[in-house]
């Protein structure tokens, strides 16, 4: 399981429903944590949450894995990069030094906080080789929560965690993350998600380093990533 869009500016009742919810079956997640959030549709949205910060400490303490998610979430460009999964970029396409900039002040940021990042993903999923290097250069963080493929892979030094699915359901995958945004949750979806979880809670896992293996890309990832970007070019 994976949040984004954790920061400052949040709907606190969502995510703290959310939290309840992950609580009650026993589920850690990946929750992506916005160091220097400047998103018009969050901090124009909702209140500054002045115990934030604090909030992501007890995350941490209880198990939660914190994931480095951007720097500001603002989108620069209109490039997908090499995970698509969208035309908008807080990183692909953005020159090296700057993404390094984001990479050492997103990281120092939540240092600052207690927090330790083990993982990055990009606002929007979309990211490039320069991020890669950027993280390479200005973090201790090699673990990506992003990319379609059936199973976790080792890639050009980087662990790669798939994620394939914007809601709870079946797939025929070794690894399936599911990707939420409390924010953004309607009623529907959190009884959608408990009944998912009151069926399989007891399948999911967290992460930790025994999840990590270093498995190269096979044929089927490639057909799985084929049909998912095809799916999605059809839509």
């Amino acid at each position: 399981m994976r949040l984004d869009d954790a920061s400052e500016y949040m709907d606190v009742e969502k995510w703290q429903r959310m939290e309840n919810l992950l609580d009650k079956y026993g589920i850690k997640p990946i929750v992506g944590v916005i160091p220097n959030n400047q998103d018009p549709d969050m901090v124009g949205v909702y209140t500054k949450d002045e115990r934030f910060w604090n909030k992501a400490q007890q995350w941490q303490e209880k198990g939660w894995s914190i994931a480095l998610h951007g720097y500001t979430h603002v989108f620069e460009t209109k490039e997908g990069g090499i995970n698509p999964v969208n035309s908008r970029s807080e990183f692909a396409g953005v020159p090296l030094e700057r993404q390094k900039e984001k990479i050492r002040l997103g990281v120092a940021k939540l240092k600052e906080h207690g927090l330790a990042p083990q993982i990055f993903f990009a606002p929007a999923h979309t990211f490039d080789e320069n991020t890669l290097a950027a993280l390479k250069q200005n973090s201790d963080i090699c673990v990506i929560s992003d990319t379609i493929a059936t199973d976790v892979y080792y890639k050009n030094g980087f662990y790669f965690i798939p994620q394939q699915s914007g809601k709870v359901r079946k797939l025929p995958f070794k690894t399936v993350t599911f990707c939420y945004h409390p924010n953004m949750m309607q009623e529907n979806d959190f009884a959608e998600l408990e009944l998912f979880m009151s069926e399989c809670g007891s399948r999911f896992t967290h992460f930790s380093d025994d999840l990590l293996k270093r498995r190269e890309v096979n044929a089927a990832d490639e057909i799985v990533k084929w049909v998912y970007f095809f799916r999605r070019k059809e839509k």
